[in-house]
């Protein structure tokens, strides 16, 4: 199964189990607003959020634009790279994680951003709604019938 996989989304599924373990509640490739998808929305109990963006290679994180956008959709914003990873090139005041396609481990949580009141309500409905609808198309293809 796992053989179909990029790379990415490998880590991903390590970083959700571990966060899952740990009492999060995750979202692989979450939309938080128009243009922008990121690869893990975690939501903890005490209801903050933590993206974490995979990043399987320097060329990976090198190439990519768009993380720094996802500061402003977070409490707190982590790579997570697997262990062969240059991680000197990462920035020192993000997150970071060691992961495989199994586990993760926080070796540190980076500086703590605050999301804006307003911007925490729509992204929890926006969480909800998403988990919700995600539910519901699991359900629709283990019956084998459509809505």
């Amino acid at each position: 199964m796992s053989e179909s996989k990029r790379p990415g989304q490998l880590l991903a599924r390590g970083v959700c189990r571990h966060l899952y373990q740990s009492g999060f509640a995750c979202l692989g490739e979450f939309s938080p607003a128009r243009g922008l998808r990121v690869d893990v929305m975690a939501l903890t109990a005490k209801g903050e959020f933590w993206i974490v963006e995979c990043k399987s290679s320097r060329i990976d994180y090198v190439t990519d634009a768009k993380w720094q956008n996802y500061l402003g959709h977070c409490d707190r914003f982590l790579f997570a790279v697997d262990a062969g990873f240059p991680v000197a090139i990462l920035p020192e005041d993000v997150g970071l994680m060691i992961a495989d396609e199994y586990d993760a481990a926080v070796l540190r949580e980076g500086s703590a951003l605050r999301l804006a009141t307003a911007r925490r309500k729509k992204l929890l409905i926006q969480f909800g709604r998403t988990s919700a609808d995600r539910v519901m198309r699991l359900l629709e293809i283990v019956s084998g019938e459509r809505l």
